[in-house]
């Protein structure tokens, strides 16, 4: 039996789904956190810590994905086979070719996982083109069109949408970048930020083009790929803004 191992792993990497490179709108990814928000764009990743929200991009190879864990901001290096830390302490984890990155691990091109300490974790089979860690612990990735809670193998949602959303339960897809918090949701749609109620009615909205948006701390903050921040409360009343 222990010679057969090799050989299924080799299967199951044959019937997984073929990894490409993220492109265009894709390419833009967010992660919002207390401590901030870090992002990626045409695969150079910054951070911008709370409250201040300075922006720091540090020189690195083509990253693809950002995540926080544990007050760190991390970018995943595919080229360079490493996660590694975008300010403050410089650490780097070698994970080999990872593609995705959740709050708690750094998913490969294969679908095996391992943590911002180097351990192996609960993975899948195939690239994730996004992953996130639910409000229930567990991870979430979107694989071939759908939406798979990680601990389980369980597809959540068939023909998921693009955006991954944490919930207090789990995680959803949105069609447009979306926040959810206690307040309200939170999305950039239609040229505008939309705080609604959860049922789908629009409480307010203000003016706002393209980016990403989440909540970093008991405020909202957008980000756009040219590095662009806006911070707003609650209601919607801006705060703060540069980049």
């Amino acid at each position: 039996m222990p010679r057969l191992l090799p050989i299924l792993a080799l299967l199951l990497s044959a019937c997984a789904p073929a990894y490409s490179p993220p492109t265009g709108d894709a390419a833009f990814r967010a992660a919002f956190s207390a401590d901030g928000v870090t992002w990626v764009a045409g695969g150079r990743a910054c951070v911008a810590r709370a409250p201040g929200f300075r922006v720091v991009c540090p020189s690195l190879p083509t990253a693809v994905d950002v995540a926080w864990n544990k007050g760190e901001a991390w970018a995943a290096v595919p080229g360079a086979g490493v996660v590694v830390t975008l300010d403050r302490a410089a650490r780097s984890v070698a994970v080999g070719r990872v593609v995705a990155l959740s709050s708690t691990r750094a998913y490969r091109e294969d679908g095996s996982a391992v943590t911002y300490e180097g351990a192996v974790a609960a993975g899948v089979v195939g690239a994730p083109l996004a992953a996130i860690t639910g409000g229930d612990g567990a991870d979430y990735v979107l694989l071939a069109g759908n939406l798979r809670r990680v601990t389980d193998d369980v597809v959540t949602e068939v023909n998921a949408a693009p955006f991954l959303v944490a919930l207090p339960t789990g995680a959803r897809s949105a069609a447009v970048p979306t926040s959810v918090t206690p307040t309200g949701t939170y999305r950039l749609a239609n040229g505008r930020l939309e705080r609604g109620d959860g049922t789908g009615r629009i409480l307010n909205s203000v003016g706002h083009g393209a980016g990403r948006v989440g909540q970093v701390g008991s405020t909202t903050v957008t980000v756009s790929a040219e590095g662009s921040i806006k911070v707003f409360t609650e209601n919607l009343n801006l705060l703060n803004e540069g980049r």
